[in-house]
């Protein structure tokens, strides 16, 4: 029986891939492409940085150049462990969820959680009608930025001048 080998064109020239390869790989209800690398590969998980992917590679013990559909699904399942204990392994400075207001916990927001948090906590500034909350209903910059001439929406474009009589 022949083995079934698929092509990729990278860049000028073509790569062959064995029979195992996955040309997608699905984690955190994310779909990665099988032909980037692993290290590029964990940071297009919405949560997840350069320099947090970084770590988790280091503790997965695979080349940060390895392709994303070359890893088997023991590693995938070591992977998404390890992304799942990020709070654990992180200092509380480098999490994106400190000192959450339940539970007071340090975590670490991944996917579809990242969303739903951050939209939680915009709700909450707006219940409490806070300056942040009432900038975020109204649809103004939040950060303290200009917004005279940066920034406009509708229909205020350009420069409005006095007639002269």
């Amino acid at each position: 029986m022949a083995e079934k080998k698929g092509k990729t064109q990278k860049g000028d020239r073509e790569v062959e891939h064995g029979p195992d390869f996955k040309y997608i790989v699905r984690m955190a209800n994310t779909d990665i492409a099988g032909e980037r690398r692993v290290i590029d590969g964990v940071t297009s998980i919405k949560g997840l940085s350069y320099r947090l992917s970084h770590v988790i590679i280091d503790r997965l013990q695979v080349p940060p150049e390895k392709l994303m559909g070359d890893l088997t699904d023991e590693e995938v399942r070591k992977l998404m462990d390890i992304i799942e204990e990020v709070p654990a392994i992180m200092p509380s400075w480098m999490l994106n969820r400190q000192k959450d207001l339940d539970t007071g916990e340090d975590t670490h927001a991944i996917s579809t959680d990242l969303d739903m948090t951050q939209r939680e906590d915009i709700n909450l500034l707006r219940k409490m009608r806070s300056y942040r909350g009432i900038r975020h209903e109204t649809g103004q910059k939040v950060r303290g930025q200009k917004s005279r001439s940066n920034g406009r929406t509708g229909a205020t474009v350009g420069v409005s001048r006095k007639k002269v009589k």
